[in-house]
């Protein structure tokens, strides 16, 4: 497994931005998918986002994984007070 720098991780994101993500990766060697999740992790995460090298994260110390959870969460939450609501309503209309 290959381990890249900070710095080399937000060139390749640059380059990527500038000239696709397709051809930045085969022009400097790194698997496709690598540079995408460098890209994702940027998105969501910010300048903190390529920490060293390895697998360190964003200074929040959070992964990409736990940051889609806490998302998903939060969306499952809002669907159940719908739902919860719904029954409410519906329970209210059978009893007239």
């Amino acid at each position: 497994m290959n381990r890249y720098d900070k710095t080399f991780k937000e060139e390749a994101v640059r380059l990527s931005d500038e000239i696709g993500p397709k051809k930045a990766a085969e022009q400097l060697g790194v698997a496709y998918h690598t540079l995408q999740d460098w890209r994702k992790r940027r998105t969501l995460q910010g300048d903190g986002a390529h920490i060293g090298s390895g697998r360190a994260y964003a200074s929040a110390n959070k992964t990409t994984r736990e940051i889609e959870l806490e998302r998903e969460n939060s969306e499952l939450r809002r669907a159940n007070e719908i739902l919860k609501d719904a029954l409410g309503f519906f329970a209210k209309d059978r009893k007239r």
